[in-house]
């Protein structure tokens, strides 16, 4: 949609601005990558040609477009636009935003109010949307790169529909590369390799492609033709999209312990090296590796936990780069290890064993005796020292009467715990035979 009021701007000066800024689509069905919200059947599209709009939250990676869509629905439905961010706005900034929009709603308009970063605002500036999103001030729609059932109230959602915008892929950035061609009317100096890579370095942000393509148009000599390893050297490169407090974090350190615990050592590698290419804490890797080897292993291998201890000792030791390949080790160590969650459940049913019993005291037989009222309260009576006993197995209860015996550990026959489940068989049948069971 043409602006006819937009004021003329020179064409040098045109041509000075951000390529990423110049190839905004100028509607919704220019849009590349989010085809299930722009395209012919999108969710935003149906809404448009509904002639109703509600309030929306846009979640989704840097890059994939929230910002541009936020503009062309306010157009495409004859809306005011109204832009904030939570970086730089508080409470009084939101006050004047609504008081604008209430007068022109007495006007007969509404108004659109995109709020970008809108997880960084508190639960009291959240809250203060509510009634101009249920009084008709405001459409709101809010852009977060943060999940929004952490980040955002629950009031909110519930008067907002979350649409998700996806990380562009391989062939949509390819058509941004065409449409930065085709406006700068000539071809990016690289070749089919090196375009390749490029795609792969924009990480799925549309925004990031466009301006890597503008320092390779400015770096390039005449007729030079760049490989892989000269785009490299010029751009050097885009750090991963990775916030190690948020979203990105969380995902990768979940892929790294599913795929330890599925025994897959080739993609637990992956994950573990685009959380150091992130730049994580490499001891807060080691730490996680600990606790994979306790939860997921346990005694199948009891070898495991040694080892993952021993190579977050080996980083805190050597540190970067060396210690790396410790804890890259103990991963693969990890991986290929057999598998066993009968500690971890034991543990958990255990717990709520604790939990719900309350403060039973133990069957007095095993408890000491050094006093003589306790003595003659029955304490240590009866007790039998099972290194004295048959097989050193006295077979003896040791919970506490109330409850009787429980079972909480079983181990699965796998690994090490094959070993052990022999041995707690061979218990049992002695235990049965010696309280005539």
């Amino acid at each position: 949609m043409t602006d006819l009021f937009a004021p003329h701007i020179p064409e040098d000066v045109e041509k000075r601005r951000p390529l990423a800024d110049r190839l905004r689509p100028q509607q919704l069905s220019d849009v590349t990558g989010q085809a299930h919200l722009t395209g012919p059947d999108g969710a935003l599209t149906r809404m448009i040609e509904s002639g109703s709009l509600g309030s929306m939250i846009f979640w989704g990676p840097p890059g994939t477009g929230k910002t541009t869509v936020a503009r062309l629905l306010s157009g495409e439905a004859d809306l005011s636009f109204e832009q904030i961010s939570a970086i730089f706005s508080g409470v009084a900034d939101l006050k004047k935003v609504f008081e604008a929009a209430r007068a022109r709603r007495m006007n007969g308009r509404q108004t659109l109010l995109f709020v970008d970063e809108i997880h960084r605002f508190n639960r009291a500036q959240q809250d203060s949307f509510l009634p101009v999103m249920e009084d008709g001030t405001i459409i709101l729609v809010g852009a977060t790169t943060e999940n929004p059932s952490f980040e955002l109230n629950a009031a909110l959602l519930s008067r907002a529909r979350v649409l998700t915008f996806k990380s562009h892929d391989t062939d949509s950035l390819t058509e941004l590369l065409k449409r930065a061609e085709a406006a700068e009317g000539r071809a990016l100096p690289l070749d089919e390799a090196a375009r390749e890579t490029l795609v792969l370095m924009a990480d799925g942000d549309g925004r990031a492609i466009l301006t890597l393509a503008e320092e390779i148009w400015r770096a390039a000599r005449d007729g030079e033709i760049m490989g892989p390893e000269a785009l490299l050297s010029v751009v050097q490169r885009r750090a991963p999209i990775y916030d190690k407090g948020q979203d990105g974090h969380y995902n990768l350190i979940s892929a790294l312990h599913k795929s330890v615990r599925g025994s897959d050592p080739d993609a637990a590698l992956y994950y573990l090296a685009r959380m150091f290419d992130a730049g994580e804490d490499p001891l807060y890797l080691g730490r996680r590796l600990v606790r994979m080897a306790s939860e997921d292993i346990g005694l199948a291998d009891p070898q495991a936990l040694v080892v993952a201890n021993a190579a977050k000792d080996a980083y805190d030791y050597l540190g970067s780069p060396e210690g790396e390949l410790a804890l890259a080790e103990a991963c693969v160590y990890l991986a290929t290890a057999p598998k066993s969650n009968g500690v971890y459940t034991a543990y958990k049913a255990a717990m709520r064993a604790a939990k719900e019993h309350g403060s039973l005291l133990p069957p007095k037989h095993i408890l000491n005796a050094p006093t003589k009222l306790m003595r003659e309260e029955g304490y240590s009576e009866g007790y039998r020292y099972d290194h004295d006993q048959p097989d050193a197995f006295s077979g003896q209860d040791y919970f506490p009467t109330e409850m009787g015996r429980q079972k909480f550990y079983k181990p699965p026959d796998r690994g090490f715990e094959r070993d052990i489940n022999k041995r707690l068989a061979w218990w049992d049948r002695l235990r049965r035979e010696r309280s005539g069971g």
